[in-house]
């Protein structure tokens, strides 16, 4: 199950465009730590710092952020 949900989180980052100043991203994970960390590696790879805008937990976490692209 934990894979399933690394697995939606990378194809759900693949499919994110990194073409404007701000974006948002998501990421599920099974804990917050796991799903804060999926998100702070796509803000380093994207040159970017990042907000959490919005976290759910139900069987596993699902968050999204916003990533500030630093000009």
């Amino acid at each position: 199950m934990k894979a399933v949900k690394k697995f939606v989180a990378v194809i759900t980052f693949t499919l994110v465009s990194f073409a404007s100043s701000a974006q948002s991203v998501t990421a599920c994970a099974s804990t917050i730590d796991d799903a804060e960390a999926l998100v702070a590696a796509q803000a380093k790879e994207a040159g970017a710092s990042y907000k959490i805008t919005e976290s759910h937990f139900n069987n596993g976490v699902h968050m999204t952020a916003l990533l500030i692209h630093k000009k």
